[in-house]
């Protein structure tokens, strides 16, 4: 079995098959037979975790299964603790309501890396960065929770899923680990 943990780099489809404008994960990783468990948005960024293994892809991206997944979310806006209760308290996102969540206010991290492009900045808009864990990830979620309570997301990485993460397993965008099993 392997186990490969890639870091999306934004603007990047996660599928192996030919997009016709966009870089996909086929231009960096040359591993055959293997797959994403789970996805993330082309503007989104951060780790994505690839398997030969049909069992673990399942039990990685199945909503039924709860594996932890960890994002670091710089929106618009200065984050408060209603907006912040909201986002960790099942929220109706209209097609569905989301279950509870850690929501948190935190510091830009130093680690991460800048994006290319950088994100648009706004001088009379402060940005503040945000900790979301969910144990489910539907299409687009974030970003619609965090649009949801008034903070649009501006850059969105995914830092972990379950007990692999960009901190103990320091990645840069592009860049590929395989874990032995």
């Amino acid at each position: 079995m392997k186990l490969i943990l890639f870091n999306k780099p934004f603007d990047v489809m996660c599928q192996f098959s030919p997009h016709p404008t966009r870089a996909t994960l086929a231009n960096y990783i040359k591993t055959p037979n293997i797959y994403p468990a789970g996805r993330l948005d082309a503007d989104s960024e951060g780790l994505i975790l690839l398997t030969d293994d049909g069992k673990l892809q399942h039990k990685i991206s199945h909503p039924n299964w709860k594996e932890a997944k960890t994002y670091l979310v710089q929106v618009e806006g200065n984050a408060n603790s209603e907006q912040l209760t909201r986002l960790a308290n099942p929220l109706d996102l209209g097609d569905f309501i989301t279950l509870p969540c850690k929501a948190v206010k935190i510091a830009e991290p130093e680690w991460i890396w800048p994006r290319t492009p950088p994100i648009r900045e706004r001088t009379n808009i402060p940005t503040s960065w945000l900790c979301i864990v969910l144990s489910e990830g539907k299409n687009r979620q974030v970003r619609r929770m965090t649009a949801a309570v008034g903070l649009p997301t501006l850059r969105l990485i995914r830092s972990g899923i379950g007990d692999y993460n960009l901190a103990t397993h320091p990645l840069l965008p592009g860049e590929t680990m395989e874990i032995s099993s």
